[in-house]
C-alpha cells in the first residue's frame, strides 16, 4: 500500500490501464495552463469517469471511497453539520456511529486538513471524523437534495399527520415524506444491527418489529392508514410488481450506508389484514468473519483448519434456520479463496457477493435446482463446490459424487447435532457405503446472545448451576454472570451474538460405524470418546468465560442431559 501512495496519480492510472500516456500528457499540459488538480482535469477532459477517478484516488491515499447514489441518510449526522458549513468545505455528513463516536464525512479532498480542523473544532468534544472519498458533484447534489427536509421518524410522521407537505408531482422524489419514512426506518434498522425488519399489518394498526440478536423486538406501531403507501414504496424499491397483492413476491434492495453496500432481501406475503413484508438485512461487512474470529477454542480451530486442508470430501455445517451456517461457510471460503483454486457456489439465493468466487442462484423457473446446478458446475473445472443446502436424495447423491471425484464440497443440513447428520443423510436414501470415507467432518452450531459487558452482574453459581457447568463437588466457589440493563444495550442485558460449535472430525472407526449403519447414540458416544466437545460443553465454556448466561445457552440447546 505504501508503494501505491508514493506512485504519482497519472502513473497509477496508466498502470491500471485506465488512461494512455498520450492522455496523461494532454492533462499535464492543461494543468500547467489552468493550475487545477490532475484528477479534476482528467474527468473534465472526458478521459475517465468520476467513479474511476474516485477509486484510484482512494487507493492512492489509502482512504475508503463511496458512491452517494442510493444513500441512506442519518438524521443525527445531518444535524451535526449545518448546510452553510457543508457548502463552504464541500463535505457531507453520512452517518454518526453512536457506539464509537465517529462521524463519517464525505469529502472530495480527504487531504484538506484545514476543513477537517475547522469542522472538528465546531463539533462536540470527543467526536472523531472519518473522511470518505466521494465525487465532488455527488456532494453538491447530496447537500441540495437532503438538507432542509425532516429526516427523523417522528418528524416525518408529524409531517404526514399535519399535512404540512405539498405533494407536487413535478417535485423531487425526496420531498415525498413516505420516501423519507422508509429510508429512515431502513437506516434505523441498520444502526440497531437488526437482521430482519417486519412490517405486519393488523386490523387497525401496523406493527414494525426488528429482529436484533435473534430476538424480535417491537419498535413502532403506526395507524393502518400509513401502510398502503409504505407497502407501495417498499415494493417499488425492491422491484416487485405493485399491482400484485394476492400472491407472494420476492425482491432485493441495494443501498449505501456509512460508505458500505447493504442489501435487503424483501419478501411479501398476503395475509388476512393485507400484505406482510419482511426485509432480511444483508450486511457484507458483518456477514464475512475471519476464521479465527468465529469464536472456536484453539484446539477446535486447529481441527477445522485440518479439515479444510483435505483436498477432497464433504464438509457439512448443521443447525436450525438462523444459526449462522451461511456465515461460517462464507468465512471458510474466504479463508481458502486464492487465485490458485476455482471456487463455485450454488445458493438459494446468493447472499454476499464475493470476489473471485463464481456464485449462482438456484432458479426454479429455469429448472436450475441444486442437483442440476452441481451437475453443470462439474463441467466448469471447479476445485471447491459449495451447495447451499442438501434437501433431497438427488442433491445429496450429487454432492457426494462430486466429493468422490476429487472435489472439496461444502454444504448445510438441518439437524440438531453433528452426529445427527449421518442418520439424516441415510434417511434421505444415501447408501451407507458411499457416506463412509467421503465425509471429512461435520460442524454443528447455534448462536447465543453475548452479555453486555457494561451491565452484566456477577453471581456465585448455586448447586443446580454447578451441576449444569459439570464442576466437581470439591471445586471452589465459581462466579458466573447474569444479564443487567443499561443504555448501551437498550436495557436488554445482551449486545451482539456469538456461535457455539461442535466439530465432529470423521475417523476410520467412525467411518466403519457409518458403513454398518450404527445408531446415532453409538456414533455420538464414539465421537465423545475420541474428544468431541458438544454444543453444551462449548456453551458452558462461554458461560464460565463470562460472555453469556446459562439461560441463554438453555434457549438454544437442551441442558437436561446434564442433570441425568
Amino acid at each position: 500500500m505504501a508503494d501505491t501512495q508514493k506512485t504519482p496519480l497519472g502513473k497509477l492510472l496508466i498502470q491500471k490501464g485506465v488512461i494512455s500516456q498520450d492522455q496523461l500528457r494532454i492533462a499535464l499540459t492543461e494543468q500547467q495552463r489552468h493550475n487545477q488538480p490532475l484528477g479534476k482535469l482528467l474527468v473534465s477532459l472526458g478521459f475517465v469517469t468520476e467513479a474511476t477517478m474516485r477509486e484510484a484516488l482512494s487507493e492512492k491515499l489509502n482512504t475508503r471511497s463511496a458512491d452517494l447514489k442510493s444513500l441512506l441518510v442519518d438524521a443525527v449526522a445531518l444535524k451535526l453539520i449545518p448546510k452553510e458549513v457543508a457548502k463552504r468545505y464541500r463535505v457531507f455528513p453520512i452517518v454518526y456511529e453512536r457506539g464509537t463516536d465517529e462521524l463519517v464525512l464525505a469529502m472530495s479532498d480527504t487531504t484538506n486538513i484545514v476543513a477537517l480542523d475547522q469542522i472538528s473544532a465546531m463539533l462536540v468534544k470527543g467526536i472523531t471524523l472519518v473522511p470518505l472519498l466521494v465525487n465532488d458533484s455527488d456532494i453538491a447534489f447530496a447537500i441540495d437534495h437532503y438538507y432542509g427536509f425532516e429526516l427523523s421518524i417522528d418528524g416525518i410522521l408529524h409531517e404526514i399527520e399535519t399535512g404540512e407537505v405539498t405533494l407536487d408531482a413535478s417535485s423531487d422524489e425526496y420531498s415525498q415524506p413516505m420516501v423519507r419514512l422508509i429510508d429512515a426506518l431502513l437506516a434505523d434498522a441498520v444502526q440497531n444491527s437488526a437482521s430482519d425488519i417486519h412490517f405486519e399489518p393488523e386490523h387497525s394498526f401496523l406493527r414494525i418489529r426488528y429482529r436484533i440478536d435473534g430476538i424480535l423486538r417491537q419498535i413502532r406501531s403506526l395507524h393502518r392508514s400509513y401502510w398502503p403507501a409504505m407497502a407501495v414504496r417498499l415494493k417499488v424499491i425492491s422491484q416487485m410488481n405493485i399491482a400484485e397483492t394476492r400472491a407472494p413476491q420476492d425482491g432485493r434492495i441495494s443501498i449505501q450506508f456509512s460508505g458500505r453496500q447493504i442489501d435487503f432481501r424483501a419478501s411479501s406475503q398476503p395475509t388476512t389484514h393485507g400484505e406482510n413484508i419482511v426485509l432480511r438485512v444483508l450486511d457484507r461487512q458483518k456477514g464475512i468473519v475471519p476464521l479465527d474470529k468465529l469464536g472456536l477454542a484453539e484446539h477446535e480451530l486447529d481441527v477445522l483448519k485440518l479439515m479444510i486442508a483435505r483436498p477432497d470430501g464433504l464438509i457439512l455445517v448443521t443447525g436450525p434456520t438462523g444459526s449462522g451456517k451461511t456465515t461460517t461457510l462464507y468465512s471458510i471460503l474466504n479463508h481458502i479463496n486464492t487465485e490458485a483454486i476455482n471456487i463455485m457456489t450454488m445458493e438459494d439465493p446468493v447472499e454476499y457477493p464475493m470476489h473471485q468466487i463464481r456464485q449462482t442462484s438456484v432458479n426454479e423457473s429455469a429448472k436450475l435446482g441444486f442437483a442440476d446446478g452441481i451437475r453443470s458446475m462439474m463441467r466448469q473445472d471447479p476445485d471447491v463446490i459449495l451447495v447451499g443446502e442438501i434437501r433431497d436424495k438427488e442433491t445429496a447423491d450429487m454432492a457426494l459424487a462430486a466429493a468422490m471425484t476429487g472435489h472439496q464440497v461444502y454444504s448445510t443440513l438441518h439437524t440438531n447435532s453433528a452426529a445427527g447428520a449421518i442418520p439424516r443423510l441415510l434417511d434421505l436414501g444415501v447408501v451407507a457405503d458411499v457416506l463412509a470415507g467421503n465425509i471429512i467432518g461435520i460442524v454443528a452450531q447455534r448462536l447465543v446472545r453475548k452479555l453486555c459487558l457494561y451491565c452484566r452482574q456477577p453471581i456465585e453459581a448455586d448447586e443446580l448451576e454447578r451441576r449444569l457447568l459439570a464442576l466437581p463437588p470439591d471445586a471452589p466457589p465459581t462466579t458466573i454472570y447474569r444479564a443487567g440493563a443499561c443504555e448501551r444495550c437498550a436495557h436488554q442485558g445482551y449486545k451482539g451474538r456469538m456461535a457455539i460449535m461442535e466439530l465432529l472430525r470423521m475417523t476410520a472407526d467412525l467411518d466403519e460405524m457409518v458403513a454398518r449403519r450404527a445408531p446415532a447414540r453409538e456414533l455420538r458416544n464414539a465421537a465423545r470418546a475420541s474428544g468431541l466437545r458438544s454444543l453444551v460443553d462449548d456453551g458452558m465454556r462461554r458461560v464460565l468465560e463470562g460472555l453469556t448466561t446459562l439461560e441463554e445457552v438453555s434457549r438454544v440447546v437442551d441442558l437436561t442431559d446434564r442433570l441425568g
